[in-house]
């Protein structure tokens, strides 16, 4: 078990309803399974994260596989980077696509891991935790992780914030970082469909620092949207739709059907020591 206390950093111990340290502080686990290791510190908002509208958007167009060739991508690296009786965690994990087919490969690999999901959203928990059973999910930000110095062997973080100094401290040394980040032209017909003057994605170099660059893998395709629920299932899930007018959300909600093309890296990192 790699979740420690939130509050004082001391190992934490299971109970049916609960997650409890030594020290005496006490955190509640939801009854769909995961924990609460959020303080009142790490919240930017009464109810920090995606909210109800996004999570259940991302859940129904991730559950149509439009987005497999990346989750494919990232069980074959996760197959290939966690050793034998690994740990991973998944870090801003959302509602558990990636994190349970993730887990899901490493059983069939016989890989015998640990595999955990944190977020911030207490929706999107909810739901992880509904997926897979088998995987230890908890709400918590990645500024401040509830895992134990050097307690994993494999971090990875899809669409998620980045905060290096919190991923190397809780990668053991030479561990590995997967990184999934959309391409220049991810969803680009999406974008002109929607917007006067679409834009390009920014792809940042590669270096970070205190890792080593190891790879880059990339994922590209092309997706047909065939209603205009699935539209505006990708539309809402994505940060576009709460940058968007309410005029380019009228235009999105007026589509009933849109070619466009995905693209995705995913990239890999050795933890230096």
């Amino acid at each position: 078990m790699i979740f420690i206390c939130p509050s004082c950093g001391a190992p934490l111990s299971e109970e049916p309803n609960r997650w409890f340290c030594p020290r005496g502080h006490s955190f509640d686990r939801a009854r769909s399974g995961y924990v609460n290791l959020l303080l009142p510190g790490d919240k930017h908002a009464k109810l920090p994260g995606d909210n109800k509208l996004m999570v259940a958007a991302r859940q129904a167009f991730l559950n149509r596989e439009y987005y497999r060739p990346l989750a494919d991508a990232l069980c074959r690296a996760a197959v290939q980077y966690l050793p034998q009786g690994g740990r991973l965690l998944d870090v801003g994990c959302g509602e558990g696509y990636y994190t349970a087919l993730m887990g899901e490969a490493l059983v069939q690999a016989g890989k015998e891991a640990e595999v955990y999901g944190v977020d911030i959203s207490k929706f999107a928990l909810d739901k992880a935790a509904r997926r897979r059973k088998d995987v230890h999910f908890a709400t918590a930000s990645v500024f401040h992780l509830p895992a134990a110095d050097g307690s994993c062997q494999l971090l990875t973080e899809v669409f998620a914030p980045y905060c290096g100094e919190e991923f190397r401290r809780v990668l053991c040394p030479g561990g590995i970082m997967l990184l999934a980040i959309p391409g220049r032209r991810h969803l680009w017909e999406l974008k002109e469909a929607v917007y006067d003057h679409p834009y390009e994605n920014e792809v940042k170099d590669y270096p970070l620092e205190g890792f080593r660059f190891l790879s880059s893998t990339p994922v590209a395709g092309q997706i047909t949207l065939r209603s205009s629920e699935e539209i505006m299932s990708l539309f809402q899930m994505t940060p576009y739709y709460y940058k968007t007018s309410q005029e380019g959300q009228q235009r999105a909600a007026s589509l009933t059907s849109l070619t466009t093309r995905i693209e995705f890296e995913v990239l890999a990192y050795s933890a230096e020591s």
